[in-house]
């Protein structure tokens, strides 16, 4: 029996196994192998964490300013909109529903912010709605449209595969319900074309939604002639309007929009607020039923501080558009320059009709939670297409939508400016990148196979 078990152990760790083509397999060792791998890939991802933690606390405490190149994500509150917000806070509290003085007179500001955002957009007052922001609003424009359309006997519905996933989830939900949903395939500079548009209406379609302009790479689209072909095919057309408003011009009657969302945060307003144009005969369904509020659209006290503030700060975004506007192409066209230099990198995007502050770059052999993490050590405020720093290990599906592979998807950088930015802080985000770049590569096996020719290089 000993011998018998000494000849199995034998056979098993002493005499390999040999495979098909003549090579040893170590299945064991192999399992051990990766699993070490895993655990010392971990380690040093949690030891970077703490180490960026540690230097934030130390910028902290040596009052060092943080570069901010995220304002796609959120901008940082004008003065002009917190001093708009203060007297509703402080003085003129009332509830805009109560028929006493005092609710009259937060009724009268409601009232005067509702002109002042659809003088801003070339709407009337009515067609102005207050929502919570844009996921809100881009939720009922799409359902509005949809329940209208399924009372008409109408269920198909055209979107962008890029769209933000507050349409696309809504989307998802209705195609559930039964709606036919197609989404346009988006070109590799990430822009819809008018003809793709003509081209997918039926008589059955209810709507059409396509972004103004997109959250992560910035690109453009030609919304007034989107906009002009779902008018004469009498097909309502909603726009997600969140990264355009405050930054474009935007005329809602000469773009022939029928439906827009944007949000309060983007243009430098306060979290929490944001529109739903509603163009005049557009029948709109309810997410929240209450009270009378929005004239029986959407129910529950308006926010009236945020909202005061919302315009306010709108009022100021379109006024110096101009003037931003030229700063930051100045500012974007210096990125987008300098990061072309480094090698093996690709811009997202289109580089002409584009967000003035966008800039979105993939960097082959990186990936962006570390790329995230080590700009974050250096003040570098920054986002990344991946959708990895939000706890999800996919890619994001803006760069799938435009054909790039997961390998590459995995490794971008959004950077996001705003009129506040410098030319000092363009110029210490381009000597920032390239260095962490590198140092990220330097650190990859797979990179390294790449150089030796081991393996091709993607971009």
């Amino acid at each position: 029996m000993t011998s018998s078990l000494h000849s199995f152990w034998s056979n098993q760790y002493t005499n390999k196994p040999i495979d098909k083509v003549g090579l040893i397999r170590y299945p064991m060792r192999d399992r051990d192998r990766d699993r070490d791998r895993d655990r010392d890939r971990d380690r040093d991802r949690d030891r970077d964490r703490d180490k960026s933690k540690n230097r934030k606390q130390n910028r902290k405490g040596r009052g060092t300013d943080m570069i901010y190149a995220d304002n796609a994500a959120t901008t940082k509150m004008s003065r002009t909109a917190i001093n708009a917000m203060l007297p509703y806070m402080e003085e003129i509290w009332g509830n805009p529903s109560s028929l006493y003085g005092a609710g009259q007179k937060a009724a009268e500001a409601l009232q005067s912010a509702r002109e002042r955002i659809a003088a801003c957009i070339g709407a009337a007052a009515e067609e102005i709605y207050f929502t919570s922001g844009g996921s809100e609003a881009d939720n009922q424009a799409v359902l509005s449209a949809a329940r209208f359309g399924e009372r008409t006997g109408k269920k198909h519905i055209i979107s962008s595969a890029f769209e933000h996933h507050a349409v696309l989830h809504t989307l998802d939900r209705l195609r559930r319900e039964g709606f036919e949903i197609e989404l346009l395939t988006v070109h590799e500079n990430g822009m819809i074309y008018p003809e793709q548009v003509e081209q997918a209406i039926r008589e059955d379609t209810c709507l059409v939604t396509v972004m103004y302009a997109n959250n992560e790479i910035g690109s453009v689209m030609p919304v007034s002639k989107i906009g002009a072909i779902c008018r004469a095919h009498k097909v309502p057309f909603h726009t997600d309007a969140v990264q355009a408003a405050g930054h474009l011009p935007i005329h809602v009657r000469e773009e022939n929009i029928d439906l827009l969302s944007l949000s309060a945060h983007k243009f430098h307003g306060p979290k929490g607020a944001g529109v739903l144009y509603v163009r005049r005969g557009i029948p709109l369904t309810n997410l929240i039923e209450g009270g009378a509020q929005e004239r029986g659209r959407r129910g529950g006290t308006e926010n009236v501080p945020a909202i005061m503030g919302m315009a306010a700060a709108l009022e100021e975004a379109c006024a110096d558009m101009e003037g931003s506007r030229e700063k930051l192409l100045r500012l974007r066209d210096r990125l987008i320059d300098g990061l072309s230099r480094i090698p093996h990198a690709v811009l997202n995007g289109d580089r002409v009709s584009r967000l003035p502050g966008n800039v979105n770059f993939c960097f082959e052999g990186i990936e962006g939670e570390s790329l995230l993490l080590l700009l974050d050590d250096r003040g570098i405020c920054a986002s990344s297409g991946s959708a990895c720093t939000s706890g999800s290990l996919d890619p994001s599906h803006v760069l799938l939508a435009i054909g790039r592979p997961h390998e590459v998807a995995h490794g971008s950088l959004r950077l996001s400016l705003s009129a506040d930015n410098t030319e000092e802080e363009v110029e210490e985000i381009l000597r920032a990148v390239p260095e962490v770049v590198d140092y990220l590569r330097n650190m990859s096996p797979l990179w390294k196979d790449k150089v030796n020719g081991r393996k091709e290089f993607v971009i």
